[in-house]
């Protein structure tokens, strides 16, 4: 498959409505080069929430029923896709086959056009303290649902799942190595 008009492929980063180390996923962002950001309608209003802003060139918001912009995975557009962080609503869906948000739809089509996908999955362990708005931590306790919906994850195809933001940083590196592709 061939990128759109010789066009250089690029990493497709997707965020969902978590700001579970969304500041620690935004910083890696902003270290890669040849980046498209995907954003759901509650990432657009958590980084609003937060406070938080992006460096990215592309963007992409979820406005339109059929997520117009997954079109760009049948032309070759991407290497690779990341989905960080990852809520447990998204990774519910995606274990489920539901793609019926832009996150969930470029998730479903990188599946079906073959890219690999790396997912910062927030529901890692039996309890976590997570940012939440102003800077204020909060315990969090996932569900058995949310735990059981990871370890599913985990056995799909082309998928990888990480658990914290070292191995989040880890499998992107390896990944840009394995293709030969730089970031800043």
């Amino acid at each position: 498959m061939l990128a759109l008009r010789n066009e250089k492929r690029r990493l497709a980063w997707a965020l969902t409505g978590s700001g579970h180390y969304l500041r620690e996923c935004l910083d890696i962002i902003h270290t890669l080069e040849d980046v498209d950001l995907f954003l759901s309608r509650a990432a657009a209003e958590v980084l609003q929430q937060y406070g938080y802003t992006h460096q990215v060139g592309r963007v992409f918001h979820d406005k339109t029923a059929s997520a117009v912009p997954v079109e760009l995975f049948y032309h070759g557009v991407y290497h690779t896709v990341v989905i960080a962080p990852t809520s447990s609503n998204t990774v519910a869906k995606m274990v489920c086959g539901i793609s019926d948000n832009l996150v969930t739809n470029v998730y479903a089509q990188a599946g079906k056009c073959r890219v690999p996908t790396i997912v910062f999955a927030c529901d890692t362990g039996p309890e976590l303290e997570s940012e939440a708005p102003r800077e204020n931590f909060v315990m969090v306790y996932p569900r058995r649902i949310d735990l059981e919906n990871i370890e599913k994850l985990k056995t799909f195809e082309a998928t990888t799942v990480v658990a914290d933001m070292k191995e989040l940083d880890a499998a992107i590196r390896a990944r840009l190595a394995w293709l030969n592709v730089s970031s800043s």
